[in-house]
């Protein structure tokens, strides 16, 4: 049934495996989409799941399949949390992403984990999931999908840009939405802190410190994808295969590459921005927004009005949109942009289950 007002779980893993984002929304269609977070909550990845995830694209297919069956199990136990924790009673529907074992949109490849059919069974309730199929079948990237909700929840900003395990960028042009992944972010920036031992270098105080090496910024500056025009995206097999062989190849302190890595990614970013106008106002999200270093170092290069929003936004906007995704799609609405991912049409994406009567 077709109605105005949705209560719904949104969930979501990325690649920067910093945990499972849940976000309880409320939506209200009254001549425009309204939002409001009612619960949020991330649940970090033990470091055996963290290196199980990392791991996947590596994996041969009866492997993927086992794990796909485990994280499935594994999520649900931290959706029924959630619901318990917060004693959420109202609920249409689960609407989750997943996480992404391996993104080939090139060979017509998708596949996100945890979104198989007993995940509506293992919590009880429907679930709207596996978003990313459908459009590499009509020949589109399969990402970004966050978009749609910057049209039609985030209208009020010139561009949003997302600093999650990947950068990418969504602005309106030409009346068309367009967006893209621009460059690695948290992705790479973890993994070398990883290095000397460290989950992640807080707000970029390593970074700070380090020296820029004009020699690797200039070589990575050069990479292909970067010249490639959009709709383009990022996954983790194009970083493993590119870009860290570069990174790996230079004998030099881990300060002064991440240093280099955080000036490299401000200056795609900035470019990207340029690519909508010179001005405007610019929301920030995902966790690469708490790189306090990070953001100077963009601010010194832009002229843009960089907005950091409240910390429900920043952590959570994209499980807030992946529900807001599963709206759209049991509405039968367009949530995939032909503009932004270069698939043959829009279109309604996603797959729709329901627990067994019992």
């Amino acid at each position: 049934m077709i109605k105005n007002t949705y209560h719904v779980i949104g969930v979501m893993s990325g690649t920067s495996l910093d945990g499972i984002d849940l976000c309880y929304v409320a939506f209200e269609l009254n001549n425009n989409w309204q939002f409001k977070i009612l619960q949020s909550k991330t649940y970090n990845y033990t470091n055996s799941w963290k290196k199980r995830l990392a791991s996947l694209i590596h994996l041969t297919d009866n492997e993927l399949h086992k794990i796909d069956v485990e994280y499935t199990q594994y999520t649900s136990q931290f959706i029924k949390g959630f619901i318990s924790e917060f004693g959420i009673s109202v609920i249409d529907f689960v609407s989750s992403h997943g996480h992404t074992a391996i993104h080939k949109p090139e060979s017509l490849l998708t596949i996100q984990i945890g979104n198989r059919p007993e995940l509506s069974d293992l919590i009880n309730q429907k679930v709207v999931c596996d978003f990313r199929v459908q459009d590499v079948a009509f020949g589109g990237q399969g990402a970004p999908l966050v978009p749609i909700g910057d049209e039609l929840l985030f209208n009020n900003y010139d561009s949003c840009l997302n600093l999650g395990g990947f950068a990418n960028i969504s602005f309106k042009k030409n009346n068309q939405r367009v967006a893209f992944d621009v460059c690695p972010f948290n992705y790479v920036l973890n993994y070398l802190s990883n290095k000397i031992g460290l989950a992640f270098d807080d707000a970029g105080t390593i970074a700070r410190s380090g020296t820029l090496n004009k020699e690797l910024l200039n070589q990575l500056n050069t990479l292909a994808f970067y010249n490639q025009k959009h709709p383009k995206s990022l996954g983790a097999e194009w970083v493993q295969d590119y870009f860290f062989p570069i990174i790996n190849g230079y004998n030099i302190p881990i300060k002064d590459v991440l240093k280099t890595c955080v000036i490299h990614f401000a200056s795609q970013i900035h470019e990207a921005l340029l690519l909508k106008d010179n001005k405007g106002k610019i929301l920030l999200t995902g966790g690469g927004t708490f790189n306090s270093f990070f953001i100077e170092t963009l601010r010194q290069l832009s002229s843009h009005d960089i907005v950091v929003p409240n910390k429900d936004i920043i952590n959570y906007k994209e499980a807030l949109i992946f529900a807001f995704l599963g709206v759209l799609k049991v509405r039968n609405e367009v949530n995939c942009l032909k503009s932004v991912t270069g698939a043959l049409k829009d279109h309604a994406s996603g797959k729709i289950y329901y627990p067994k009567i019992s």
